[in-house]
């Protein structure tokens, strides 16, 4: 069990739920060490959509998945707002609310391009004095978060007939698709409550392909784990030798020469930029990472088991 599952989180069921199903699919028959199951990016549980888990040294690579762009579809209602911007808190309509036009939705949207600061709801999982925000604002507490970078790659309007609007993002890590919504809707003079979410992709991992984990049986399980060189996206590979895996095993440097590489011209290039290269070995298993070292050597940042 070395790889990643692409799940289809139902709406109602947690991330961590989704994380139980799997762990009890593979629970070892007879006694034996339990496969570690890891989810790369919480979905709560108003959304549904794709959900990476990560099973066994493949939970080594949960930050990598991390980093990849996540893409959203929300649905919001204009003219309202509610405590947690979504539906979970009470909807409140705005008094006297202006729709807004089509063309005044859209000249906004470059304002959430790119690298933006954007504040996280009251009601999330960031932790304040060492609590959950959530729960700190359940008690009634004033929680005011502060704002914080995140990066929107794309944003566009897949549909708007007031009070709806369907809007597709795409984005990087940290995102609040709920926040999202409310900056934009306060930019052109109303206010929002997200009223669905889907994550329709994580970098490769699409929804088209992902598995209904209440219906899923060991045996689908076991068919359908991708390699864990999936979560490593575009990063350049490295065939080693039976001598190199050896030493690669044992944590001993190994020269790596630039015509050994294997790489492509847009390989060279990431290698150049992410200085980390992916080692596998004669079959194309994922053996290690490798990192550089003196001397124009290389030594592995993490070993995974054959």
């Amino acid at each position: 069990m070395f790889g990643i599952l692409n799940l289809n989180k139902p709406v109602g069921c947690t991330s961590r739920d989704a994380v139980n199903r799997v762990q009890r699919l593979i629970r070892p028959v007879k006694v034996g060490r339990p496969v570690k199951v890891g989810h790369a990016g919480t979905l709560d549980p108003l959304a549904q959509g794709v959900l990476v888990l990560c099973l066994g040294p493949a939970t080594r690579l949960i930050e990598k998945v991390q980093q990849m762009p996540k893409h959203y579809r929300g649905t919001f209602r204009l003219g309202c707002h509610s405590p947690t911007d979504d539906r979970e808190g009470e909807v409140v309509p705005l008094p006297d609310a202006t729709p807004p036009t089509r063309t005044a939705i859209e000249a906004a949207l470059g304002l959430f391009i790119g690298k933006i600061d954007q504040r996280p709801p009251a009601f999330s999982a960031i932790k304040v004095g060492g609590q959950r925000a959530y729960d700190l604002a359940r008690k009634g507490e004033m929680v005011t978060l502060p704002s914080r970078p995140v990066t929107i790659h794309t944003l566009f309007i897949s549909h708007y007939k007031y009070p709806e609007l369907v809007l597709d993002i795409e984005c990087g890590s940290g995102t609040y698709i709920r926040s999202l919504g409310r900056d934009l809707a306060k930019a052109v003079g109303t206010a929002a409550v997200m009223m669905e979410l889907t994550r329709t992709a994580i970098g490769p991992y699409t929804i088209d392909a992902a598995l209904d984990p209440q219906n899923l049986s060991r045996d689908e399980l076991e068919r359908q784990l991708q390699s864990p060189l999936t979560a490593l996206g575009n990063m350049p590979r490295m065939p080693l030798t039976a001598t190199q895996l050896a030493d690669v095993r044992h944590g001993r440097l190994i020269s790596v020469e630039p015509a050994n590489r294997q790489l492509t011209q847009d390989a060279d290039r990431h290698f150049e930029a992410s200085m980390e290269i992916a080692a596998v070995d004669a079959a194309g298993h994922l053996v290690a990472l490798l990192a550089p070292k003196p001397d124009n050597r290389w030594g592995p940042t993490r070993n995974f088991p054959l």
